[in-house]
């Protein structure tokens, strides 16, 4: 179930301020936050990154964030 608009109905930048905000508030979430507000935060965390990655399934890999780069920088 969505609760807030649906993620397909949100344009590119608001379904990136949404995402930045989520991301911004998941500690405080995790660690203050009653166990529906967690709940929620990670739904709703899902079913945005879901549409990302539905929109975006060739988005640009940083290397270094790969296992060969993490091999690399510990060599």
């Amino acid at each position: 179930m969505t609760m807030g608009v649906d993620p397909r109905d949100l344009g590119d930048e608001d379904l990136l301020r949404e995402l930045r905000h989520l991301h911004e508030t998941r500690s405080e979430t995790f660690f203050h936050g009653s166990d529906d507000a967690l709940e929620r935060h990670t739904s709703r965390t899902q079913e945005l990154e879901g549409e990302y990655l539905e929109r975006y399934p060739d988005r640009q890999v940083d290397p270094e964030r790969l296992r060969e780069g993490a091999r690399q920088r510990s060599a």
